[in-house]
């Protein structure tokens, strides 16, 4: 049975690293994640695979010269697990977490195969760009990411696989990540929208939220996010990140989405409009009370897209390439 490593770090990186590894393992071959010290997200891969622990290089919004001296350790730790894995492929699936692993393979003539993001439609990222050179292989989303890519195979939009089965239990689900986004979740509180509603912090403190609101549920990480999206009428969540994708598109759950400003590293804002009319989304520039009733409305009425599953296009590649032993 082949062995497959995937790099997993918080965010949406990880959610493509659990949808391929989803489908991988059912295929048959043996799943490894490779993430960061955090309990939710190693709760989370846990349920596909095993998990193995290593260093962040380089942290949201921190400067390169402040990290240097967290890089030669993130080097050995990677080091370390592909050579006790000696996996038949590894998959890195974005942000700087994926460079160390990814060396380490190279150095050991494993191959690599590299995802890019699916919100990086104008420009291309910065591991993937520089990981495409050494990768057999660098999987896409969209037929517009070619150009960035020559070479580069389209698998379709991966996203997380429907793991329950939808339903409407009457609330507004709104999530923004690990780390969270206050400009959201005050329109929200403000906005007055009636009934339920979910809002997941992340590392933004819930409880001046719930002082406005004491009647909704607050939570600040969940190993099953899936099973809020699947219960919930409309989410609302921010670009970039991935739950967008897996609430519309394996879901088939209504998307309002608002820019988080503050994830200045991540895809910039000129891709989110043309993202949200992929997916089917209703993409807010300003954010404020009043429209984000207006765009829950207009969301209920959007119809979502169908495509082929990337994630298990992107499995099925993997495995027939590199999952013999």
């Amino acid at each position: 049975m082949g062995r497959i490593l995937l790099t997993a770090a918080p965010g949406g990186h990880s959610g493509y690293a659990y949808a391929i590894g989803y489908h991988l393992s059912r295929m048959g071959l043996e799943v490894h994640f490779l993430t960061v010290d955090s309990e939710w997200l190693v709760k989370k891969l846990s349920r596909v695979g095993r998990v193995h622990l290593a260093p962040m290089p380089r942290r949201p919004g921190e400067p390169l010269a402040a990290t240097l001296h967290r890089w030669p350790g993130a080097l050995v730790r990677a080091w370390r697990v592909v050579a006790r894995l000696k996996p038949a492929a590894l998959v890195a699936c974005g942000s700087n977490f994926s460079i160390p692993p990814a060396m380490a393979a190279r150095l050991r003539g494993i191959p690599l195969y590299n995802v890019e993001s699916i919100v990086r439609i104008l420009e291309p990222g910065r591991t993937p760009r520089l990981l495409h050179r050494i990768s057999r292989a660098t999987l896409l989303h969209w037929p517009e990411q070619l150009r960035h890519y020559p070479g580069g195979r389209v698998v379709g939009p991966i996203y997380e696989p429907p793991e329950h089965p939808p339903r409407d239990e009457g609330y507004v689900l709104v999530t923004a990540g690990t780390l969270g986004n206050a400009e959201l979740f005050r329109a929200v509180v403000e906005s007055g929208l009636p009934g339920r509603a979910v809002i997941q912090t992340g590392r933004l403190d819930p409880e001046p939220l719930r002082r406005r609101r004491p009647d909704w549920v607050y939570i600040r990480f969940t190993p099953d996010l899936g099973r809020l999206i699947s219960g919930a009428s409309v989410v609302v969540t921010q670009f970039p990140g991935m739950t967008s994708a897996t609430a519309a598109l394996a879901y088939s759950k209504p998307v309002v989405m608002v820019p988080a400003r503050h994830l200045r590293l991540s895809a910039s804002l000129a891709n989110a409009r043309i993202y949200a009319e992929k997916i089917g989304a209703v993409y807010l520039e300003e954010v404020t009370p009043e429209a984000i009733l207006e765009a829950i409305e207009e969301a209920r009425r959007t119809p979502r897209p169908s495509y082929p599953d990337g994630a298990r296009e992107a499995a099925r590649i993997i495995a027939e390439e590199a999952g013999d032993p």
